[in-house]
């Protein structure tokens, strides 16, 4: 049973999407569809994902991914030679992230998304998706504000502000090393404004996101830091060695700590031997089984389904060329209940992976917290 609640409800809650990047970098105006973008970056060559891009919000509602953490994004350049794209300052990275929330404010006002921002909210807006009455072209897709990488807050005091703006989950670091923590690729612990940084998060009653931390800086901050915290879009190490993927070690201490962990669809970490640029989905034969199988990895671990969901990163720098091979758009992502069925998930367990996890962790953190 799930907190005892059963629902008819197919909607789905995906833990990590990078929709304002896309927007205001990519320059994809999401409210187009799939096709339309894609035809519009036949010719453009700036970016490998360029006519692959799998997201935009008609293809979200046409998928039922009524619900999303949908996040601000911008890292600072430590290393010149780094292949992963930062901005050269501080004042840079908020103001790009600042850019990012405006674009959020922007589909509010048209009608196009909704800010969840506590439990009425949520609840509202849970209302709204069950509602058959209601055509789904109506309705607005509802998302949790998140920072990944916290490279770009100036202060603390700018999470404070962020904050009041609505910000609600926030991710210490991403690639490389960072201001406050070290992320993949990097090594070593928290630096001394992480450790300020966490008692803050905690303070403002933030959820910690773990996601990209080196294993150094993960140890260290579920030591320091005993508030809520997820894994927004991470898999098994076990199944791809690699320390972008947590360990098992790791999983389980997520698992003992209430922590759900939205399993992503980048095909380099569903299976081993990816080559960035060489390998294709075609030529491995990845598909939406192997995100089954990380899924099922976690609740082997956990011994239910309770501590897992989707977390996709669809178009976090990577499309078609880089996703399972029978996944076309967002909304394929309702694929993923046939394969579960098909490994001996349940009903209830279908419910709890699809959005239920992810949504009575916020009833629970919220609830708390209010």
């Amino acid at each position: 049973m799930r907190f005892g609640e059963r629902s008819t409800s197919n909607v789905i809650f995906d833990a990590h999407l990078d929709l304002a990047m896309n927007a205001i970098e990519w320059n994809r105006d999401l409210t187009q569809s799939v096709a339309e973008l894609r035809q519009r970056e036949q010719t453009m060559k700036d970016k490998p994902d360029r006519g692959r891009g799998t997201v935009c919000l008609p293809e979200m509602r046409r998928g039922g991914i009524g619900l999303c953490v949908a996040t601000q994004l911008a890292r600072i350049e430590h290393n010149a030679y780094s292949p992963v794209f930062g901005w050269r300052s501080p004042a840079q990275a908020w103001a790009m992230t600042q850019g990012q929330r405006a674009w959020y404010r922007a589909m509010e006002e048209t009608g196009e998304m909704t800010q969840i921002a506590d439990c009425a909210s949520l609840e509202q807006h849970l209302k709204l998706w069950r509602d058959e009455g209601t055509a789904v072209e109506r309705k607005p897709i509802g998302y949790i504000l998140s920072l990944e990488g916290a490279d770009s807050l100036p202060t603390l005091q700018h999470l404070e502000r962020s904050l009041a703006n609505g910000l609600r989950a926030i991710g210490p670091a991403r690639y490389g090393p960072g201001v406050y923590a070290q992320g993949t690729n990097a090594s070593g612990g928290l630096t001394a404004r992480g450790h300020d940084l966490l008692r803050e998060i905690q303070r403002l009653g933030l959820i910690l996101d773990v996601t990209h931390l080196c294993d150094e800086s993960f140890w260290e901050a579920l030591e320091l830091f005993d508030g809520p915290l997820w894994a927004s879009h991470q898999n098994c190490r076990a199944l791809v060695p690699h320390p972008r993927q947590f360990s098992d070690e790791q999983l389980r201490a997520l698992i003992e700590r209430g922590a759900i962990i939205g399993c992503a669809l980048d095909a380099w970490m569903l299976l081993p031997g990816w080559v960035r640029g060489e390998t294709t989905p075609q030529s491995s034969g990845v598909c939406l089984n192997h995100v089954v199988t990380h899924i099922d990895h976690i609740c082997q671990l956990a011994g239910d389904a309770l501590h897992v969901g989707i977390g996709s990163d669809l178009d976090g720098a990577f499309g078609t060329e880089q996703t399972p091979q029978d996944l076309d758009t967002i909304a394929d992502l309702t694929k993923l209940d046939t394969v579960l069925a098909a490994r001996g998930y349940s009903h209830e367990d279908l419910e709890g992976i699809r959005y239920l996890n992810f949504v009575n962790f916020l009833r629970r953190t919220w609830n708390q917290s209010g």
